[in-house]
């Protein structure tokens, strides 16, 4: 039996706390504000004379491809939207004392080369991995320039959307000579009990003084309250001109430990200060969660003990009409809609994503698989017509892999290894895919669920190179973190099997690949299985709930997103359980009924016989109630109760059935009649638990706003809060008119509007355009407070129907 325990504690920064922490050192301000850009390319705009005086100001994050009106002609891997080269300029003089200065950037897509005053700090090709350079050989008193070219002139270099530009946020970091190394700092408990717990903290330090420093280290941890709980410091000396100096381990003992769970995600803050002749010279706080993790060949996965099954889901990083740029408001909104289903985990589909995700992860008790890529040295196919239509593109990153990869592994690992809700760290997403790139003669004869692009061909990449690759990316991520398990998501298992890649990594992730579950857990009894990317249907889910050995799967996908799209008109992929909104789809509702603990229950409806479904049964039926009188209509039943009765106006037309778990849902078939329709959820015992209510709706009169609020509130209050803003069209009685598509028009003052969002995948309208349609009946309006503490202003129009306007008091 092969089992892995892991004891450790994480740490982090939450919104509203001190921003040096995601650097671990020094004093870091937001850089965002007053930036310069043009959409174009020019080989003098480096130099610090070049005249940026025309060019359009802006304030970080940007993303300048979400800007542009999809076109037919460009790819629809990218969600039929345009990449090129860009530049960024910012003037800023440094006023303080401290005697460096380095930039940070959280993620700018992509191939990057950053300049100072004309002269180059580096270039970084990866768009996804966040890094830092040292300003302080170049900077001046008074004036400077940073400079920032950005090339995705390759823009169709992915299968999904990744926008262009700097998209997360930007750092001034300032330190003295001597400081905490750039994510130098840490933890991990090496014993952890209901009563006690030992906490190891590890601190690298940079010195840049010709001599040796005998300083003090100090490590404070601090309960949820801000009161001291335990602490330790150690007197160490620190080399003449080094960096990233690995100190002797320090550690501390904690009673009575609260530990970091999903139901209860307790965080402690852990102090790490510098000290020289007993004055703090260098300080870093983080956030810290303590639980255990436990995988087991046959008992699956345990989180502090107790044995769970992982609810996961797969997300890339946009939303919608915002593109890559993707405020902490809508971040907090989408995680809580998808824990409020019965979520919890999230598989950050396939590279590392914004610092601030991985935050509200430990702050509300997701856990998170953290992947490195989705292309190794070879690139894959990315369609340009449409999802497999036609001739596939071969643009990617596979030509940096060799010089980049161990590198952008390590620093993935260091940045984000100090969160508790990272329990997997994965060296790539479908690699192994057969004959995308690598060919195997296994598959020739092979039973494999997927495409395979033809049987075993000789002249592609032999599939023994995968595991090779594995083995290398895995030893980097152990040589950082060896608390928590390797994995990999494997495409080609079959092909996979015949090479080291299974045996590279801890826990095998396998991709829609449900058939070889047992097969497999049979042929290697020490394999720790689970899907790693899976369909949303019943039986994909059974096969995790019935199945002891397979300790979860992660569905594709959590929510829609752009790119990978299908033929004109396709914004992108629409597989989510959510749409682009963070609303629920009806597939998430089918998905909250197998995964929450809490009694629900929802009805769609779709004509009888005709139409997309027939008389299958579906997991996309919308809750509309407008038919033609004495029409057949199927009514479908997602729930968790044990039974439930279909009431129309009052009567029973729907008798009282149980659950049924051959396909995970109810169904009556009923003559229409306008009116109410509602399903009554029951106990095994006839006590009603839930229901749900659908009605007949008029036609449009009205539009009606309402300020979307989150569950739970950030910390701290964000400077330029974003506001989420529900729209909806209405009859006469204030009923939701769900066949509605009228157009609607906003007006903002005292905020900027970043965009409306109507969910509709096939809506190829410009995605920052002041208008869009209603989408079944509603749409979401994005609005950034201005400056200052002034109100916000927002109206909304439509032909014929009364308007709608709301204010909205920032403070």
């Amino acid at each position: 039996m092969k089992t892995m325990r892991t004891l450790l504690t994480i740490l982090t920064s939450l919104i509203g706390l001190t921003s040096f922490a995601q650097v671990s050192f020094g004093n870091a301000d937001k850089f965002n504000k007053e930036w310069r850009f043009a959409l174009a390319d020019d080989s003098t705009a480096y130099r610090a004379d070049f005249n940026d005086s025309r060019w359009r100001p802006l304030t970080l994050p940007h993303d300048w491809s979400v800007e542009s009106a999809p076109s037919q002609a460009l790819a629809s891997c990218t969600g039929y939207l345009p990449g090129g080269i860009g530049w960024y300029r910012k003037h800023f003089t440094v006023n303080d004392e401290a005697a460096r200065h380095y930039i940070y950037f959280e993620g700018v897509y992509n191939r990057s080369d950053v300049y100072l005053n004309g002269h180059h700090l580096g270039h970084r090709p990866n768009g996804y991995v966040s890094f830092m350079y040292d300003l302080t050989p170049y900077l001046k008193k008074g004036d400077n320039v940073i400079a920032v070219r950005v090339d995705h002139s390759r823009y169709a270099d992915s299968r999904w959307y990744t926008g262009s530009g700097i998209y997360r946020d930007v750092y001034l970091v300032s330190a003295p000579d001597m400081h905490l190394s750039q994510w130098g700092v840490a933890y991990r408990a090496t014993k952890l009990t209901d009563r006690n717990a030992t906490i190891e903290v590890d601190v690298a330090v940079d010195n840049f003084t010709t001599s040796a420093q005998k300083v003090q280290t100090r490590i404070t941890l601090l309960d949820a309250e801000g009161k001291q709980v335990a602490s330790t410091t150690k007197n160490v000396t620190v080399e003449a001109n080094t960096k990233n100096q690995q100190l002797p381990i320090a550690t501390c003992q904690l009673k009575n430990p609260h530990r970091w769970h999903l139901n209860d995600p307790y965080l402690y803050t852990l102090r790490v200060e510098l000290l020289a002749d007993g004055k703090m010279i260098d300080q870093t706080e983080v956030r810290a969660g303590l639980r255990t993790l436990e995988f087991d060949a046959n008992k699956g996965f345990a989180l502090n003990g107790e044995n769970m099954k992982v609810k996961g889901v797969c997300l890339h990083h946009d939303a919608g009409v915002l593109g890559s740029v993707v405020p902490p408001e809508v971040w907090r909104r989408r995680i809580e809609s998808l824990k409020a289903m019965g979520a919890n985990a999230i598989r950050m589909s396939h590279n590392p994503q914004a610092p601030i995700v991985y935050d509200l992860c430990d702050e509300l008790g997701m856990l998170v698989m953290d992947e490195g890529s989705d292309e190794w040295e070879f690139p894959k196919r990315k369609w340009i017509k449409g999802w497999n239509k036609g001739e596939p593109g071969y643009e990617g990153t596979f030509d940096f892999f060799e010089e980049w990869i161990e590198r952008d592994i390590t620093d993935i690992v260091r940045r984000d290894r100090n969160h508790p809700s990272v329990f997997l760290w994965s060296v790539g997403n479908e690699v192994d895919y057969p004959n995308d790139p690598y060919s195997h003669p296994v598959l020739d004869g092979s039973s494999i669920s997927q495409p395979m692009f033809g049987g075993y061909d000789p002249e592609r990449p032999h599939a023994e190179r995968i595991g090779k690759i594995a083995k290398r990316l895995a030893a980097c991520i152990r040589a950082v973190d060896a608390s928590r398990p390797v994995t990999g998501a494997l495409a080609g298992v079959v092909m996979s099997n015949e090479t080291e890649y299974p045996e590279a990594v801890d826990v095998v992730g396998y991709n829609y690949t449900e058939d070889r579950y047992d097969t497999d857990h049979k042929k290697y009894p020490n394999r720790i299985i689970y899907g790693s990317e899976t369909r949303s249907d019943f039986s994909a889910w059974k096969d995790v709930r019935d199945k002891q050995h397979i300790f979860g799967q992660f569905i594709w996908t959590g929510t829609d997103y752009l790119g990978e799209s299908g033929s004109w008109p396709s914004r992108g992929l629409h597989t989510g359980l959510l749409n682009f909104a963070s609303y629920a789809k009806p597939r998430g509702k089918f998905r909250e009924a197998h995964w929450s603990d809490k009694p629900m229950i929802y009805i769609g409806t779709y004509r009888r016989g005709r139409g997309r479904w027939g008389d299958n049964l579906s997991i996309d039926a919308g809750d509309s109630w407008n038919y033609r009188n004495g029409e057949q209509v199927r009514v479908v039943c997602y729930t968790n109760t044990a039974q439930a009765q279909l009431k129309l106006n009052g009567e029973v037309v729907g008798e009282m059935t149980p659950y049924n778990d051959e396909h995970g849902m109810i169904h009556w078939d009923i003559p229409y009649a306008d009116g109410t329709l509602i399903a009554e959820g029951y106990d095994k015992d006839g006590n009603l638990q839930t229901t749900y209510t659908i009605q007949t709706s008029g036609r449009p009169y009205q539009l009606r706003a309402s300020l979307i609020e989150t569950q739970t509130q950030p910390r701290e209050a964000i400077d330029t809060p974003t506001y989420q803003v529900l729209v909806e069209v209405l009859d006469e009685n204030g009923v939701l008119v769900k066949l509605a598509d009228n157009m609607i028009s906003c007006q903002a003052q005292g905020g900027q509007l970043l965009g409306l969002e109507n969910n509709d995948n096939s809506d190829m309208s410009h995605p920052k355009a002041r208008q869009r349609r209603a989408f079944q009946g509603y749409l979401v309006a994005y609005v950034q407070a201005g400056e200052g503490n002034a109100p916000i202003h927002i109206s909304f129009s439509s032909p014929l129907l009364e308007e709608a306007t709301l204010t909205i008091a920032h403070k």
